[in-house]
Order: structure tokens, then C-alpha cells, then sequence
């Protein structure tokens, strides 16, 4: 019998997929960025739970998809190291807190410095590792810092700092 006809893969009914890399470290989150965790991974045992229901399981990807996104989300969800910025005081910019700069010409904006799995930048989150971020922990009231940009540096004054919407 010629080998050409032989199926190799038979039995395996898992695709392979690569994993998704889970960064090193710990996972600093604030409690909202807790809570999200727990409902994506929610989420997705809902959505693993509805694949396997299926009548028709053929086609295995979706199910060893939702796998593999479940031992991401299990393994940030391990990794994380709750912050709660409420236990900060407002003197300097710090994690989990929102501040509000104004640059050059006086347009003023407000960021909030979450965990990587909170960033979002349409809601002007950032993660501490950003180089915004970077440049505003730690700055106070009145400072101003240099927002290193690939477009060029942006001057930014400290105006407020405050604790963000829960």
C-alpha cells in the first residue's frame, strides 16, 4: 500500500494552533481590569460550551480556538497583580489613576494608566509601558514632560490628576 493514501493526522482531532504569547511577568491590573479577566474567560467558556453543543462538529479550529484563548486569559488571569488605585494619594501620576495634560496650545485631554489587558486607546487608555505613560508617572501637578512620539516630542503640562471612573 502506498503511503500517499495513509492519513497520517488520523486520530488527531485537534488542530494545531499556535499559542498565544503570554508576556512575562506579573499582569498588573486595577480591579475593573480583574473583573474584565473574569468575564472574558466567562465568555469564552460560554462560547467553548455552545461549540461543542454543536451537531455538526466537523470542523474543529473554532473549538481548539476558544481553547487556546481560554489558556491565554487563564494564564494573564494567574499572572495578575491587583493594584487598586484607590490607595493612592493624587500628588503624583501613578497606576490606575487618570490625568489630564494640556499641550502646547492649550488643548487639554484626559489618559488613564491601566493594565495591557485595559489598554484601549479610544477610551485614552493607556498601559504603563506605553511611552506616554512613561513620561507621565510620577509627574505632578504643574510638571511638564516630554511625550516621545515617532511623529515628534509633544510638550505636556500636568493639569489634574484624580482617581478614574470605576
Amino acid at each position: 500500500m502506498s503511503r500517499a493514501f495513509v492519513n497520517e493526522d488520523a486520530g488527531n482531532d485537534r488542530p494545531d494552533l499556535p499559542e498565544l504569547p503570554v508576556p512575562p511577568g506579573p499582569n498588573i491590573v486595577t480591579p475593573r481590569g480583574l473583573a474584565t479577566l473574569h468575564t472574558r474567560i466567562a465568555g469564552r467558556q460560554s462560547d467553548l460550551a455552545a461549540l461543542k453543543a454543536r451537531p455538526d462538529r466537523l470542523d474543529k479550529l473554532p473549538e481548539a480556538a476558544a481553547e487556546r484563548d481560554l489558556r491565554w486569559l487563564e494564564a494573564r488571569l494567574k499572572a495578575a497583580v491587583v493594584i487598586d488605585p484607590a490607595t493612592h494619594d493624587l500628588s503624583e501620576v501613578a497606576f490606575g489613576l487618570a490625568v489630564t495634560v494640556a499641550d502646547e496650545v492649550g488643548n487639554e485631554t484626559t489618559y488613564e494608566i491601566t493594565g495591557e489587558d485595559e489598554a484601549d486607546a479610544t477610551r485614552h487608555r493607556i498601559a504603563p509601558h506605553s511611552p506616554l505613560a512613561r513620561a507621565l508617572l510620577g509627574a505632578q501637578v504643574g510638571d511638564v514632560v516630554t511625550w516621545k512620539r515617532p511623529a515628534g516630542a509633544v510638550e505636556l503640562e500636568v493639569v489634574w490628576i484624580t482617581h478614574a471612573d470605576p
